[in-house]
């Protein structure tokens, strides 16, 4: 008798890209919102960069503990709930009149919310029923996925805001993220597997493994950068455009350009990260960065500089995540990735929190987003000298073990 393609492990991939499509798709979109909310309710933009920069810490600090509720009561349905729990927040957006409440949906409650139904735990159901010799390629659909969902997203929300108003627009992208929770329901019928047990290492000498290696430490700090610089571009840059006399249209078009050219950037990334030493293409990413947005503020602004800005950054958008987790499995194995690509992924959170948060204070407090284009380029040079020393070898206990 021929399985009910549902219950098939490639289903997995299918729903699990489906859902990172919608959940990662509206996550993207708020930063089109930083001018209609600001102005329709009479707020200055920290306001508004402070929910979103909170949003974005919560991801990283509720990650971990999904990640223990899932090891115990099963990923399913940890992911259900806390789809269904971000579709909740994002109704509750459209509903938020003050600063506070805006910070309770939009920051602690959506952020808390992604932390479950995101990447980690998605790829975890994913890499546990896929077969061995086609994990990578699965795990590769799935994340893809989330550009796709930037890719739709953006440029669809930015017609609704324009046609509907930012209440109406938020209203319908509660609705279509809803549309997520049977998706993650309808997994359990694949199963998500049983994790590889075979290491003796434990999680506690793993840790104080990964905190006496400067390695992990310089990793740890280089991903703050990227999550400064990544959500920075991303809130700030549609509002950037804007005060430039930019139509949104464009600027929209700008935030889904770098999707496409992220998905691009991810396969090149992970295709050189077999070929050349992993740290050094992590410093000339970030290096590359600077250089890019050092060109972006020097230069007119135009529809092609603005175009060139978002296809040449987009190249190098996640592109450090291939390699940043290579070298954490590469240097350390693959027993407890999980848990030390997570911290490392908290790291990314917080300096997103400070990314989106100091490019609305800086605003509010100058009047402008230059300084603020100058603390990314500062960073991103100082994370390319960073990577440059790390001690990327595989720990010795992994060649006594065979690993």
């Amino acid at each position: 008798m021929i399985e009910p393609f549902w219950r098939r492990p490639f289903y997995a991939v299918v729903c699990c890209t489906l859902i990172i499509a919608l959940t990662f798709g509206v996550r993207q979109t708020f930063g089109l919102f930083m001018v209609p909310i600001s102005e329709g309710l009479g707020w200055g933009r920290e306001a508004f960069s402070i929910a979103i920069a909170t949003q974005n810490l919560m991801i990283g600090l509720s990650a971990p503990f999904f990640g223990a509720a899932a090891d115990k009561w099963g990923a399913v349905k940890v992911v259900t709930g806390a789809t269904a729990l971000y579709a909740m927040a994002t109704y509750l957006i459209s509903h938020s009149t003050t600063p506070d409440t805006m910070l309770a949906s939009a920051g602690f409650m959506a952020g808390f919310a992604l932390g479950g139904c995101g990447l980690p735990l998605l790829l975890s159901i994913v890499g546990r029923v896929a077969p061995e010799q086609r994990r990578t390629a699965w795990l590769g659909i799935v994340t893809a996925g989330a550009t796709m969902g930037q890719l739709i997203m953006v440029p669809a929300t930015q017609q609704l805001i324009a046609g509907y108003g930012w209440v109406n627009a938020v209203f319908i992208l509660s609705v279509l993220t809803a549309t997520a929770i049977p998706l993650a329901m309808s997994l359990s019928a694949v199963g998500t597997g049983a994790a590889d047990r075979r290491a003796p290492q434990s999680l506690t000498a793993a840790l104080k493994e990964a905190r006496g290696h400067s390695g992990f430490i310089l990793l740890v700090l280089g991903f703050f950068v990227c999550g400064l610089q990544v959500q920075f571009i991303n809130t700030h840059l549609p509002a950037y455009l804007t005060d430039k006399g930019v139509s949104a249209e464009i600027a929209a078009s700008a935030i889904a350009t770098i999707g496409l050219f992220n998905m691009a950037g991810i396969w090149i990334s992970g295709w050189l990260g077999g070929k050349f030493r992993m740290k050094y293409l992590l410093s000339y990413i970030y290096l590359g960065r600077a250089v890019i947005i050092f060109a972006f503020i020097s230069l007119p602004i135009s529809e092609i500089s603005i175009l060139i800005f978002a296809a040449s950054i987009g190249l190098l958008w996640l592109a450090t995540v291939p390699l940043t987790s290579g070298i954490v499995a590469r240097v350390f194995g693959t027993r407890y990735m999980a848990t030390l690509y997570g911290i490392v992924f908290m790291s990314h959170q917080i300096g997103s929190f400070i990314g989106v948060w100091l490019g609305g204070h800086l605003y509010d407090t100058t009047g402008s987003y230059q300084i603020a284009w100058w603390v990314a380029i500062m960073f991103g040079v100082i994370a390319a000298v960073l990577h440059w020393p790390i001690k990327d070898a595989p720990l010795d206990r992994l060649s006594e073990q065979g690993a």
